[in-house]
């Protein structure tokens, strides 16, 4: 029986193309707004799957646009009631259900004290979109599955359409257009031979950097959520710094190297955590030989993680039903999570 999450998970690629074709003229006259206003910094509010996207806005924000982002420790507002400084800056919510109160609520203070409010989400009649200055929709559809995968990789290319034409990046928007293809072409990326190694894990150390991190931070939790499986995300930049003393013989470690600057760094640490005695797990483009896992090129670079996802995805959801897991139903877990 096919899973619900297998069944979202490929519905991606559609998704993706009413997405970008249907928010086109939306964003651009969001992005002029913007320009017009012309904000100092960025403040992203979100939480699980939705703030590992919301990290990959904050890379974008800072690479694209040379602004600087903050992810909102949202208790500061919900249970702290600390009146911030935000006379300079925009909030951006980023949310499935648009229905949770510490994400609605913080969205309502950007709206009232700030130069605008944002909300990328796929419930546009939820309290979030209402409570935003701008609601830019998701298009993602019904995601009945508790573990997200097509509205996570619609927040990801929402952010990236919400950067470009901010920017007017013709070759990330002329990207993002070629999205659904690149996507139809990951879903045929077989990453099933992890899965020998993976099944008999315990703990797992996921790794990225760059915009290869929000990747890695949210398969850490798909691992935890469809598995129980017990994995932690770094930066590549943090394991020398005291993570690697957890590495022994057989130990699984799970590389996300994606193209960009941060790529010969991935390498290099998938070969010395390899000497350590680790089992690496390496993903990487075509054209790295020692790759033990493809990650699909999309036609811009800044999108190469949604790729990954959409692979990742499709081997995951087979990881939990070959441990005799139902990836559509974790355990103590429900699809909506309203904390305040």
């Amino acid at each position: 029986m096919i899973s619900k999450m297998r069944t979202e998970a490929l519905e991606a690629a559609d998704v993706m193309y009413k997405q970008v074709q249907e928010n086109k003229s939306l964003l651009q006259n969001i992005a002029k707004e913007l320009n017009a206003i012309d904000p100092y910094s960025i403040v992203s509010i979100a939480r699980g799957s939705s703030d590992h996207a919301a990290q990959y806005l904050n890379y974008l924000t800072m690479a694209k646009l040379g602004k600087l982002p903050t992810s909102l420790s949202m208790s500061i507002l919900t249970l702290y009631k600390t009146e911030l400084d935000v006379r300079r800056s925009i909030g951006i919510a980023i949310s499935q259900s648009g229905q949770s109160p510490d994400v609605v609520n913080p969205l309502k203070y950007f709206t009232e004290h700030s130069l605008g409010s944002l909300a990328l989400v796929n419930d546009t009649s939820s309290p979030l979109a209402s409570a935003a200055k701008w609601t830019v929709p998701l298009h993602a559809g019904a995601e009945k599955s508790v573990a997200a995968t097509k509205s996570f990789i619609a927040s990801l290319s929402a952010s990236a359409h919400l950067v470009a034409s901010w920017k007017n990046d013709t070759a990330l928007l002329e990207g993002l257009d070629r999205l659904p293809e690149d996507l139809k072409k990951a879903q045929a990326c077989d990453w099933t031979s992890a899965i020998e190694t993976l099944k008999n894990a315990k703990r797992i150390m996921v790794v990225g950097r760059g915009f290869g991190l929000p990747l890695a931070l949210e398969a850490s939790l798909k691992f935890k959520e469809t598995c129980s499986i017990q994995a932690e995300a770094f930066s590549a930049a943090e394991i020398k710094h005291g993570p690697q003393a957890l590495i022994e013989n057989g130990y699984p470690l799970i590389v996300f190297a994606n193209r960009g600057p941060a790529l010969h760094s991935m390498l290099e640490l998938a070969q010395d955590m390899r000497a350590r005695g680790a089992k690496v797990i390496l993903a990487a483009p075509s054209f790295v030989k020692e790759k033990d896992l493809l990650i699909h090129s999309a036609h811009s670079e800044e999108l190469d993680i949604l790729s990954a996802a959409q692979s990742f995805y499709l081997m995951i959801e087979e990881l939990s039903k070959s441990l005799g897991l139902n990836p559509d139903e974790p355990r103590h877990l429900s699809k909506v999570t309203k904390t305040n």
